[in-house]
């Protein structure tokens, strides 16, 4: 499945933001490989491309085993040589309970998705992009908004996503020497499965509930395609796309 396009992962490539950001980089050009737990919904992400299904290719992924990933970019070598683009996107939340009622295994399901599993991710994509002609390649993570502020009851998804800038940092100064950009976008309130609840009101700093509005994912894609489009000697290190109105600034 050689390709002279440019090549791009994304994982968690089955629902959500993944499979928006997938289906924008195949409309771009991009022939992508789209990782995740269930090959149904990859397979339905694929068909969802219509007229660039052929260049989309389903690798079921389960980003916490290190041999799955490494399994995912062996496989990604050797359809299409090289890798341009990872778009570390796979995460899971945990039960919104207090804090104190929050199980060690709830917490280390969110932190092995969340953040090792980005981690497992980016090593593999700096081994074949340093390895490859021409060297170098681009890395965007997918933080949050709570990558800078918490919502109650959720401390694995924050504690997550603020490593994520930490890791996201580290990764763009580790990845200079090979000619890897890695930048992070952070999302509040894009309309996917995950976040129909805010239509029915989520609890709020003061203990109330409230309905939050949310933006169309397309916005989303659109600046992750910007970030991807930029040449290498230029990165997004942080961007925060968001509902204008949604209780972030200032908490209200």
């Amino acid at each position: 499945m050689n390709s002279d396009r440019q090549i791009a992962i994304v994982t968690g490539a089955g629902s959500g933001i993944g499979r928006a950001a997938a289906l924008g980089l195949l409309e771009k050009g991009y022939a992508v490989v789209l990782a995740g737990r269930r090959r149904e919904a990859l397979e339905a992400t694929a068909e969802a491309a219509k007229k660039n299904r052929s260049h989309a290719l389903a690798v079921p992924t389960d980003v916490t085993r290190p041999e799955s990933v490494k399994a995912l970019f062996a496989k990604t070598r050797e359809a299409f040589g090289r890798l341009d683009l990872l778009f570390n996107n796979a995460g899971i939340t945990a039960p919104g309970v207090p804090l104190e009622d929050l199980s060690p295994d709830h917490w280390e399901r969110v932190l092995r998705t969340n953040l090792t599993g980005a981690f497992l991710c980016i090593r593999e994509a700096f081994k074949l992009m340093k390895s490859q002609s021409p060297m170098g390649g681009r890395i965007i993570n997918n933080g949050s908004i709570s990558a800078y502020s918490p919502r109650p009851h959720s401390a694995p998804y924050t504690a997550t996503k603020h490593a994520i800038t930490g890791l996201t940092k580290s990764a763009a100064l580790d990845g200079r020497k090979y000619n890897i950009a890695c930048g992070q976008i952070d999302i509040g309130n894009a309309a996917t499965d995950m976040t129909e609840k805010m239509e029915k009101g989520v609890p709020q700093a003061d203990g109330s509930l409230a309905v939050e509005p949310t933006i169309h994912v397309d916005h989303v894609t659109d600046a992750i395609l910007y970030m991807a489009g930029l040449p290498l000697d230029a990165n997004v290190l942080s961007l925060t796309v968001m509902a204008t109105k949604m209780p972030f600034v200032g908490r209200g």
